[in-house]
């Protein structure tokens, strides 16, 4: 038997014995996280700076922020979320009360990818915990210093039979164990292994994916607006988030002053040389950094193009002219480059994006009520905002996930303690009555059955 086998056959004997199924015992995980974060802050901060370049701002904000939150909330509300929930019972069921126990899956196995290698790791983590499962966590190998950071802390905190960080081992080892629940977030294609893999033992995934995340810009938007969010929000990470806008439709009429605007908020963000910002960030290695470079010569570059190798870094870049034969519309850019299409109807948009894989996310920028119920109507994704971008992940409040090639299920929130469990129905009846029409004979019971059904 492998040590990875051994591993987890331990964490199954040792969830066999409910000590993980104890709200005290998820509320003390929780809190010891919360804690260890707390004390290792700067510890953090240094790791992510090492892999990606973030400044502490931005590894607050979308990394470390964001997963106190989720303990937060998990912390304030777990006691409700965990308490039996009452059903309503139908009438041919007299006298008797329906329930929905949620209990853990079990053993869940979580792989995060690189982009945002603690808050992709930890958040669904948080609800593993808070569900009452034990975990097995695979971290990528591309972020050295995080995934350090991230197994310090949680062997640090947490017996290996409960929550177990994997470092060293291979990926093809790690996904052919026997879990309970397997959680994915990266690409779509090893999205597509890994539920294969998983359809052998018949084990539930949630698979967070990505795609080509549409941003529309329409002739009734605050067009000074609606760039300075969609510069922000793009070049997050030097464009490395999943949800990020992957291309832009601006409508044809203001397409010039757009762009205007859009150059404006660049060079006040980053500089005139974004690629020798010391605190904007890299891209993850050399392979990424080449394919982004050859994107470069896609179209016309409206501002940007600089390129810093020593550092591994692109300077934001929006480029023109580009339709869908271009070489960059052929695939998610995950990185900082935005392709600017323009547009007249917005059937014609509309009937574009349809021709695509159903995106992650999806942005409108308009205050034409008409067309912004037309495309939420016409257009699936996976979530999106209206006047914004990115921020609707940000909210535990709202489940966050895809749709199609975009991912499979959804978590955040409350959403992510219901992702890490299984509905259980109980329904309870009472001795007081037991009627015999169910009984056979069945010839006097046909008519009362259907009486009570209807």
């Amino acid at each position: 038997m492998g040590n990875l086998e051994s591993t987890v056959l331990n964490m199954r004997k040792f969830f066999e014995n409910n000590v993980t199924k104890s709200v005290a015992f998820r509320r003390a995980a929780l809190q010891k996280l919360k804690t260890a974060l707390l004390q290792n802050e700067q510890k953090i901060y240094d790791a992510l700076k090492a892999d990606l370049n973030k400044s502490v701002y931005e590894a607050y904000t979308t990394e470390v922020g964001m997963v106190l939150s989720e303990i937060s909330f998990a912390l304030k509300n777990l006691k409700k979320w965990a308490k039996p929930q009452k059903a309503k019972t139908p009438l041919v069921h007299l006298i008797s009360k329906s329930y929905i126990y949620h209990e853990p899956h079990g053993i869940v196995l979580i792989m995060s990818p690189w982009n945002y290698p603690f808050m992709l790791t930890l958040a669904p983590l948080v609800g593993a915990i808070a569900a009452g499962n034990c975990v097995v966590v695979k971290p990528s190998r591309q972020t050295t210093a995080t995934t350090k950071i991230i197994s310090d802390i949680i062997s640090g905190i947490y017996f290996p039979n409960h929550v177990k960080v994997l470092v060293n081992e291979e990926y093809d080892e790690v996904l052919h164990q026997k879990y309970d629940y397997i959680f994915f977030t990266g690409s779509t294609n090893v999205g597509r292994t890994v539920m294969k893999v998983a359809a052998e033992n018949l084990t539930p995934v949630t698979l967070e994916l990505g795609g080509k995340s549409p941003c529309i810009v329409d002739k009734s938007a605050n067009v000074d607006l609606s760039a300075k969010r969609i510069i922000w929000g793009k070049f997050l990470n030097a464009g490395q988030t999943c949800v990020a806008p992957d291309y832009l439709y601006v409508h044809k009429s203001i397409k010039k002053e757009f762009i205007e605007s859009a150059k404006k908020y660049i060079q006040k963000f980053f500089g005139a040389t974004p690629e020798n910002n010391p605190d904007f960030p890299k891209i993850i290695n050399e392979k990424h950094f080449l394919r982004l470079s050859a994107l470069l010569k896609n179209g016309t570059v409206a501002i940007g193009g600089g390129v810093n190798a020593a550092e591994n870094k692109i300077a934001p870049t929006l480029l023109t002219d580009i339709d869908w034969s271009s070489p960059i519309m052929n695939d998610e850019v995950f990185g900082p480059i935005l392709p600017i299409l323009e547009f007249d109807e917005i059937r014609e948009t509309i009937a574009a994006i349809k021709a695509q894989p159903k995106p992650l996310a999806l942005y409108l920028f308009l205050t034409d009520k008409k067309t912004e119920k037309k495309l939420l109507t016409e257009l699936s994704f996976g979530g999106g905002c209206v006047n914004d971008v990115v921020v609707h992940l940000a909210t535990p409040y709202l489940p966050f996930g895809g749709v199609g090639d975009s991912g499979l299920g959804s978590y955040h929130g409350k959403n992510s303690f219901m992702t890490f469990s299984h509905p259980k129905s109980i329904l309870k009846k009472s001795n007081i009555l037991d009627l015999n029409i169910r009984y056979a004979p069945y010839d006097k019971s046909l008519k009362l059955v259907k009486m009570f059904l209807k």
